[in-house]
């Protein structure tokens, strides 16, 4: 009797196949998708700057325009990918005659770069709900490397009836780096996202 190669071959392989697919598509399926709950009526996340002022006190504002996503597997930190978009226009130091000139190319120029973001390359477990976050942070339309400190703030099930998970990080900028003379200016993020 012969044994036909080929309807063995498919015999065999094809069950290996479609067991490879199932047991990647299972992995990649772990991590959630999360859309941050910043602009809008809810807006539980927030991006506070902190600035020298002539080198003599430090000026606190925030952005109140910030958007973006993520993915999250507490099994699986290091598989995660972020995008956090801020409006500059958005900029609140509590002053408005300050903001207005903050916005101007003096500074931010934010009619020619009406955008600034941060989007990750790779994110590092170091334990402790703590990760290390590298990317590229675009701002003044310019784009940096960049590498900061987060930690999990809490997660679980909400009183609104959905899951979230948080978390809160520091990143220091270099604003010459990006074209403008301010100095010094840290990134306060706090972050909170809604599992889809």
């Amino acid at each position: 009797m012969v044994i036909n190669k080929m309807k063995m071959n498919k015999t065999v392989l094809l069950p290996l196949v479609f067991s490879f697919l199932a047991t990647n598509f299972a992995v990649t399926a772990l991590a959630d998708e999360y859309v941050i709950d910043g602009t809008g009526a809810g807006m539980h996340s927030s991006v506070s700057f902190k600035a020298s002022h002539i080198g003599i006190s430090s000026l606190w504002g925030r952005f109140n325009d910030v958007t973006g996503h993520f993915t999250y597997d507490a099994d699986d930190i290091e598989s995660s990918v972020i995008e956090v978009n801020i409006d500059p226009a958005s900029i609140d130091s509590n002053h408005e005659a300050r903001d207005t000139h903050l916005q101007t190319s003096d500074f931010l120029d934010v009619e020619s770069y009406p955008t600034a973001k941060f989007v990750s390359t790779s994110v590092e477990d170091l334990g402790n709900g703590r990760v290390r976050v590298n990317g590229t942070f675009s701002l003044h339309g310019m784009s940096k490397a960049i590498s900061f400190e987060a930690v999990r703030t809490g997660e679980g099930e909400t009183p609104f009836g959905d899951y979230r998970v948080g978390f809160e990080g520091e990143m220091a900028l270099d604003t010459a780096a990006y074209g403008i003379n301010a100095g010094t200016l840290s990134l306060i993020l706090a972050i909170e996202g809604v599992r889809q």
